[in-house]
């Protein structure tokens, strides 16, 4: 049965992992649902606040996400319309494809810039570039939280193997 749980759980982290960067796989929420499953199947391997921090870490994730796009755009010099536009640009692109949702993102915030915004093509093009250089700053971002989930749990597995047990 370990085995079994384990296996599952590295399964788990390591899609999670890959959903990191693979827009259609839910990254961090598969390690934390990952953690907390091997937490109750085997309870004896980690603590409840090993789970807490990993939960603390998806919550940044997240956070991360949703804040990424919209400083991108906004520090290149896009609006409410350009952070808007990306954000729609990228949910419509994560359905298709990695380059699809660069690509959604990029176009989201340039259109929405352009003519709802009523800037200049040049202005469009600052915000497009901004939101998609805050998609790669947001992926970097999910991708250490996720990478730091990992070792967490995989740390507290070890250390909680490693002492003899209780009788």
């Amino acid at each position: 049965m370990e085995y079994l749980v384990w296996s599952l759980t590295a399964f788990l982290l390591l899609i999670g992992l890959i959903g990191c960067i693979v827009p259609v796989l839910p990254g961090t929420t598969l390690i934390l649902f990952g953690a907390v499953l091997h937490k109750l199947l085997l309870p004896h391997s980690m603590t409840w606040s090993v789970i807490g921090w990993v939960a603390v870490l998806w919550f940044v994730s997240v956070l991360a996400d949703f804040i990424g796009v919209m400083i991108g755009a906004r520090l290149f010099g896009g609006g409410k319309w350009g952070m808007t536009g990306a954000t729609g640009g990228a949910l419509v692109g994560m359905f298709f494809s990695l380059p699809a949702l660069l690509l959604g993102t990029f176009l989201g915030a340039v259109a929405a810039e352009k003519y709802g915004a009523k800037r200049s093509d040049r202005e469009s093009l600052k915000a497009g570039v901004g939101a998609t250089a805050g998609f790669f700053i947001s992926t970097a971002a999910r991708l250490a939280c996720a990478v730091a989930m990992i070792a967490l749990i995989v740390a507290a597995a070890i250390w909680r193997l490693s002492e003899p047990p209780v009788l």
